[in-house]
C-alpha cells in the first residue's frame, strides 16, 4: 500500500486542505465564502449574530468592513450593520469571529435595514458614523 506523504506548506500555498483538527493553523487568509455565514461572538460568549457580506476597498484591495446581521428569523426583521474588519479577532478552535464589544456596544452601533443598504461609496455619512463610533480614521484606529 502506498502511503501519501503531506506536505502541508505545499497544501496551506495552493489551497488544497490537509486532514486533522490543525488542518489549517495557523490561519493567514479565508475566501469570502469561508468568512460569509460564520458566528460574530464577544469574549463572553454572547452571540453578536453572523457575518452577511464583506465591503472591499476596490482601490486598495483591502477588506475594510463586515456586514453583521444580528436578531432576524429566517431573514425577516433584525438589524444589520458594518463593521471595521480590524475588530474582528478568529477564534479557530471555535471556528467564528470574535469582537471585544459587549452586546449593548454593538446594539447600539449605527446600523440599517435588509432592503435598505445606505451609499457606502466615498466614506459617506454612514460610514462616517461607523467610523466616529468605532474611532477609526482612514482604516486605522484612532
Amino acid at each position: 500500500m502506498k502511503t501519501i506523504e503531506k506536505n502541508y506548506d505545499f497544501d496551506n500555498k495552493t489551497g488544497r486542505n490537509h486532514e486533522g483538527p490543525n488542518a489549517n493553523i495557523p490561519v493567514k487568509r479565508l475566501t469570502a465564502g469561508s468568512i460569509i455565514g460564520d458566528n460574530v461572538e464577544n469574549y463572553e460568549g454572547e452571540n453578536l449574530g453572523t457575518i452577511d457580506d464583506l465591503m472591499i476597498n476596490i482601490q486598495t484591495g483591502i477588506v475594510e468592513y463586515v456586514v453583521i446581521e444580528y436578531g432576524s428569523f429566517l431573514g425577516l426583521g433584525g438589524k444589520m450593520f458594518a463593521i471595521p474588519f480590524e475588530e474582528l479577532e478568529l477564534d479557530e478552535e471555535k471556528e467564528c469571529f470574535i469582537v471585544s464589544r459587549d452586546m449593548n456596544y454593538l446594539k447600539n452601533a449605527p446600523g440599517f435595514d435588509q432592503n435598505h443598504w445606505p451609499d457606502t461609496n466615498d466614506h459617506t455619512e454612514y460610514l462616517n458614523q461607523v467610523t466616529q463610533y468605532y474611532q477609526v480614521a482612514n482604516g486605522m484606529y484612532v
